[in-house]
């Protein structure tokens, strides 16, 4: 159990991280940090550019990543011996 604990954690931590990460990189009301990355030079045209859905799905995937990793870790805590 202490092996799938500590995998579990890693995985929640770099997760969390990268989570962050994603998170700054989406485009505000008022640009963000993803115009520093090229992303301030998509047009709006009602929609979002397909680089932002991209970006997107991709934070929707990891923060279903580290749900996961927490309810993990709990359920690990919660059963062990």
């Amino acid at each position: 159990m202490d092996a799938l604990r500590i995998g579990l954690q890693i995985l929640l931590v770099i997760s969390g991280l990268f989570l962050t990460l994603l998170i700054l990189l989406h485009k505000g009301k008022g640009g963000g940090m993803s115009d520093m990355f090229g992303g301030g030079m998509s047009t709006s045209l009602g929609s979002s550019s397909v680089a932002e859905r991209n970006l997107t799905r991709f934070t929707i995937v990891i923060a279903l990543v580290w749900i996961v990793a927490v309810v993990g870790v709990g359920m690990v805590d919660r059963f062990a011996n």
